[in-house]
């Protein structure tokens, strides 16, 4: 009776906000209806003939306008309910009542879009189309501005690459997955991490990868057809729910989504591409090879799965454009998850740690910067914003620089230091500025039939395997095959804000084995949150382009792929390292074996060692801000 009652209230709860969602969507529809030219199901077309599905919302003037272009691959069908759809409502009217045409549109393949799709909403011609049909209309100021969080940020680069004279200015959000190669990270849109696979995209394509055999639209549908149809059918695929914690334990990995009947068409082309295939190199993703000449609005936060490399790049445009668009390059970080810039709150939890009031006046920064260039208004954005606002989590304070990192963060060197015991928690693992003496190392059993599970950290689109953010991990280092490298108590509070470099000397009976580790702040009663993370496949330590094994007994340098962070670690806290050889399912298992990773089921269990001495100077490189 109880587990009735129970379904019952779930059900009554469920349709209660389904109504809600759907009379806030049409509250805002009717507000549009009053200020706005609404012109949707507009089939825009593209040089090879396929058309795309755009809805236009313009000011109710004569006078042209500029426009603010939001490109996706998520469903913005107005009629029904759903959060993404209210959300493309409000953002319409914000913009609109603003003075600006706000025009979206689905990538190719994508609902009503024409076509076939592929990640990134490829061919890059598309974008460019899609302004230069934009700048012809008789409504357009020819001024055309981009924005977007995730999935509708992450085109905007290698597009911006195109040099489309319209393309005025950009506000690219959490834009990670649009990111290839940046210096020396070769993520390729968040596929790898130090060659090793971040899980995030197995779990997002089962959530929105379209089947090959989906309904589709006859060819030729006038635009009064697919407004009329589109109120009964909107073509969103309803998956079936799925327990991502235990699918992405399925091997091999190539078969994780078949196996649990997602559509793997996408997938299966990428999961056999290693991180310098040129199939990476052909698509949408942005690589440091190419120019962009449009001034650039970053947003990254913590806690996001692509930290570094946004930064990178932001680093990269400040150092590699024409002098002007140098000049118009601008960074915010705030210390949250993915695309939770404006969720930020009075005491902003990430994770378990509180990071104090993150609030800042984003819309308001956006909106000035889209009024100086797509307006041509002479405001004082460029005066009153600093080049990089980033948040300093420890004093929980948002803090100004003009560059990134600051200009007064000296790099620090910690070096590995213990007597050959230093796993777990209780273990003599010791950063300390001076290198060992003697090399006692650190050895451990990896097994990938039990890797360490991740716990917190920089992720996104996992599902409910992974839970974003900090968390304590003091449970997790009780387990014997992590090693931990702890600071003494801090004598005076420091600012740590920059990327973060760590040196391992390793050695293994494996062929090919992983080194993660972990950088954590840890408060004098033992509390112990984790602030970035990173990964290396060995394999990979001598560049991405081949593969190199290791041979039994061997000791070889292994520089990890950069973190970042900014954090000011109080007076008494310590500083803290954690390695090992596993963060599942952050990122897939090294099977050990030497392999293609992908295709394999079986393991090969490594005893991994960790070396340090004068001749072995394992080590962490921080940037510090002393008081």
């Amino acid at each position: 009776m109880k587990t009735k009652l129970l379904k019952n209230l779930v059900l009554f709860v469920c349709v209660l906000s389904t109504y809600a969602q759907v009379n806030a969507q049409s509250d805002v529809y009717k507000q549009l209806e009053e200020i706005a030219i609404i012109d949707q199901k507009v089939m825009m077309p593209m040089r090879d003939g396929v058309r795309l599905a755009t809805d236009i919302y313009r000011p109710k003037t004569k006078a042209p306008v500029p426009i603010i272009f939001s490109r996706t691959p998520y469903n913005f069908n107005s009629w029904g309910d759903g959060e993404e759809r209210t959300r493309t409502m409000q953002k319409a009217l914000d913009w609109v009542s603003k003075g600006y045409a706000f025009v979206v549109q689905n990538e190719r393949g994508r609902y009503f879009s024409e076509g076939e799709w592929d990640i990134l909403g490829v061919p890059l011609t598309d974008g460019y189309d899609a302004f230069s049909w934009m700048k012809d209309q008789d409504w357009s100021n020819g001024k055309i501005g981009t924005i977007g969080c995730s999935s509708t940020a992450e085109w905007q680069m290698a597009v911006g690459a195109l040099d489309h004279p319209s393309h005025a200015a950009m506000v690219p959000q959490a834009f990670g997955a649009g990111v290839g190669r940046v210096g020396e990270y070769y993520e390729q849109g968040n596929w790898y991490r130090g060659g090793a696979e971040q899980l995030l995209f197995f779990s997002w394509l089962y959530g929105v990868e379209h089947d090959k055999f989906k309904p589709r639209i006859p060819a030729g549908a006038t635009q009064e057809d697919l407004i009329r149809i589109s109120r009964f059918y909107d073509l969103a695929p309803e998956n079936p729910s799925v327990d991502m914690s235990e699918a992405l334990k399925h091997l091999p990995i190539q078969d994780m989504l078949k196996n649990i009947n997602g559509k793997k068409e996408v997938f299966d082309k990428m999961v056999r591409r290693k991180p310098n295939d040129p199939d990476w190199f052909n698509g949408g993703l942005y690589h440091d090879n190419k120019e962009i000449n449009v001034p650039s609005f970053w947003f990254a936060s913590w806690y996001d799965v692509s930290i570094s490399p946004n930064l990178a790049l932001f680093n990269h445009m400040r150092n590699h454009s024409d002098p002007e668009i140098r000049d118009n390059q601008y960074l915010v970080i705030a210390p949250t998850l993915h695309c939770r810039y404006t969720r930020a709150t009075e005491n902003t939890i990430v994770g378990e740690r509180s990071v104090g009031d993150a609030r800042l006046n984003y819309d308001d920064q956006i909106t000035a910067w889209f009024d100086l260039w797509l307006k041509g208004e002479q405001n004082d954005f460029k005066e009153k914003t600093p080049r990089v606002q980033y948040y300093l989590m420890g004093t929980n304070e948002w803090k100004s620089s003009e560059s990134w990192p600051p200009a007064k963060a000296e790099m620090t060197t910690f070096y590995l230091n213990s007597d050959g015991n230093a796993n777990t928690l209780h273990g003599d693992g010791v950063l300390s500025s001076s290198k060992a003496k003697k090399n006692n190392p650190d050895g451990f059993v990896y097994d990938p039939m039990n890797p360490v599970e991740s716990y917190g950290g920089n992720v996104c689109c996992t599902g409910n395997a992974v839970k974003g953010g900090a968390f304590d991990q003091q449970g997790m280092e009780m387990r014997d095959d992590i090693l931990v490298y702890t600071t003494d108590a801090l004598e005076e509070g420091v600012e740590v804000s920059g990327f973060i470099n760590t040196t391992l000397y390793v050695s293994s009976d494996a062929k090919d084995t992983d080194f993660t580790v972990k950088l954590i702040d840890v408060y004098p009663d033992g509390t112990a949150y984790n602030l970035d993370e990173t990964i290396q496949r060995v394999r990979y330590r001598e560049g991405y382009d081949k593969e190199v094994f290791m041979k039994d007994g061997e000791v070889y340098k292994v520089k990890l792929t950069p973190m970042s962070t900014s954090n000011y670690f109080k007076k008494g806290h310590k500083i803290r390292i954690e390695v090992s050889s596993s963060n599942f399912p952050r990122f897939a298992r090294n099977l050990n074996t030497g392999g293609n990773n992908y295709d394999e089921k079986d393991a090969v269990t490594a005893h991994n060692k960790v070396h340090h001495s004068s001749k072995y100077p394992s080590r962490i490189e921080l940037p510090m801000i002393q008081e």
